[in-house]
């Protein structure tokens, strides 16, 4: 039976797809950066006394570093937390399972718009093996939430084409999606209003009725965000401040202010008129938009080290040909209207949000970029297999059966070199090439230090440099209690960084003056000390 196939297909992907989520989730990446941290440890403070670390009640928005991180993965982890402790894989194991269903949502997403099995169960597979969607589901990063629930709101939205009720499911989504990570609340706009572009015409033969309660639905979800945002300049401005690039003095926006100023010297109006500020925005945000299509980016090195797998890009270069053979398939092949307008929009629209940053191109704020990049390699390889079949194209003076069987053994050994070469970089050497970037060691000074804090009656830890936020990895590791954390915890001076606990300080070491200081056990990096220091 073709559909009993089919089924056996899909759920051998789920467990493909599973298995690279799930498999030493605790261990690899090697150690929780400082977000999973932060995220982990308001969990499980919420959890213990409904408050987050600076004893907010049930936030919506967390203050965490200064960085004001939309609520819902900690949410999310208060369950697993409660199952599995305060762990590396309880915090991780939410961001998993979202890209598990992930895998699922897409297959029923592609299957509704290409009204086709082959490209559903292709875009599935495609995904389930991503690099780039295997690197933030075993990761506590919260735009794999925002993935899922953007999928999760495009499928029932198109659903809700010919059953009205799932239009409010889709606007659940859309408003849940503002809760999950920075750069949703531009892309949910974004996407909503493609998705009412695309099906303008379809919406407009359902009852108003249905209308009406979509948006009802979105405006009480969304409702606690907004007033969150315009409750607190800080909330709403704070992080956008820290990586806009309306706000960042770059080098190349001080070389703008200097040609502005010759202009003015030498009297050249057109020179002010193209070295204008907000021209210089205008290019800085095309250049920055355009990045985010870089091939070296995409296939071979990707951005910082946290984002992809040692040697790797974020997708696999056997994928490159395929991506462009499946852009060309769905602008002239026989796709429905709405398929082809959808994924067009939808994988222009993904760099928007990274675009008025800084350090572009960028991986996480991108991440919207799938499933488009799978739905193409997906269209790509149904190509190649229609010309392996020989409906296409014959070469004059080779035999077809010669030709199809050549090209057929280049793909899959190029995929299974590619494939295995990943499993290899990101399971195996990640651990070593890529710690520092994973913040590794954390657990090891945290064990040692507590095994020597009852010698000493202040224990001070530096968060200068690569130490910075070192607080959050005591609190995490130590399971501070929360409450205790909420009472006694003051900031040191005027600083809004560095802050005291019980026995512990959390601040810059400053040798000169610290070296007096008796009984105090000091955590830092070497360059902070003198070589007069006995190291422990």
């Amino acid at each position: 039976d073709m559909n009993y196939k089919k089924l056996i297909i899909l759920v051998i992907i789920i467990l493909v797809a599973s298995f690279l989520r799930l498999w030493q989730l605790g261990a690899i990446p090697p150690s929780p950066d400082w977000d999973e941290a932060a995220l982990g440890y308001n969990a499980y403070s919420i959890l213990q006394t409904g408050k987050d670390e600076y004893g907010e009640k049930f936030p919506v928005i967390l203050k965490s570093f200064g960085d004001y991180k939309p609520a819902l993965y900690v949410y999310l982890a208060i369950p697993s937390i409660a199952l599995f402790d305060l762990t590396t894989f309880a915090i991780r194991f939410p961001s998993a399972v979202f890209g598990i269903i992930t895998i699922f949502t897409t297959y029923l997403f592609i299957r509704v718009l290409s009204k086709r099995e082959d490209v559903s169960l292709l875009s599935a597979f495609f995904l389930a093996i991503s690099p780039w969607h295997i690197q933030f589901s075993r990761v506590a990063f919260e735009t794999n939430i925002g993935l899922s629930l953007n999928v999760l709101a495009a499928l029932f939205f198109v659903l809700g084409l010919r059953k009205p009720l799932f239009l409010s499911l889709s606007a659940l989504m859309l408003g849940l999606g503002l809760y999950a990570y920075q750069s949703e609340k531009v892309f949910v706009p974004l996407l909503f209003l493609i998705l009412i572009i695309v099906f303008y015409q379809k919406l407009k033969a359902i009852p108003l009725k249905f209308h009406g309660a979509a948006v009802i639905t979105g405006i009480i979800i969304a409702t606690p965000m907004v007033l969150a945002l315009t409750r607190d300049a800080n909330t709403t401005l704070g992080r956008a401040k820290g990586v806009s690039v309306f706000t960042a003095q770059s080098s190349a926006f001080d070389v703008n202010t200097q040609k502005v100023l010759h202009d003015k010297e030498r009297g050249d109006v057109v020179g002010q008129i193209l070295d204008n500020r907000r021209i210089f925005y205008v290019r800085q945000v095309a250049e920055n938009y355009l990045s985010h299509w870089d091939v070296n980016w995409l296939f071979i090195k990707g951005d910082i080290g946290r984002h992809h797998a040692p040697g790797m890009g974020l997708l696999y270069l056997f994928e490159l040909p395929l991506i462009l053979m499946g852009i060309y398939a769905l602008f002239f092949g026989k796709y429905p209207k709405d398929m082809k307008m959808l994924i067009i929009l939808w994988f222009l629209i993904a760099p928007i949000p990274a675009s008025v940053t800084t350090g572009v191109p960028h991986a996480v704020r991108t991440f919207n970029f799938l499933p488009t990049f799978q739905v193409f390699s997906a269209l790509g390889i149904l190509e190649i297999v229609a010309f392996l079949k020989g409906r296409r194209v014959s070469v004059p003076g080779l035999g077809k059966i010669w030709l199809r069987t050549g090209i057929a053994c280049i793909i899959c050994l190029g995929f299974l070199f590619n494939f295995t070469y990943y499993l290899d970089q990101y399971f195996v050497q990640q651990n070593y090439f890529h710690s520092e970037d994973w913040q590794y060691g954390y657990a090891q000074a945290v064990a040692q230090t507590e095994k020597m804090a009852d010698s000493y009656d202040t224990i001070v830890v530096s968060n200068g440099g690569y130490l910075d936020q070192s607080y959050i990895f005591y609190l995490f590791y130590l399971k501070f209690p929360p409450k205790e954390y909420q009472e006694t915890m003051s900031f040191i001076k005027d600083s809004k960084t560095d802050r005291r606990v019980g026995k512990y300080e959390f601040r810059k070491i400053s040798w000169s003056s610290d070296r007096n200081l008796k009984r105090t056990l000091f955590i830092g990096m070497p360059d902070e000390f003198d070589n007069s220091v006995k190291v422990k």
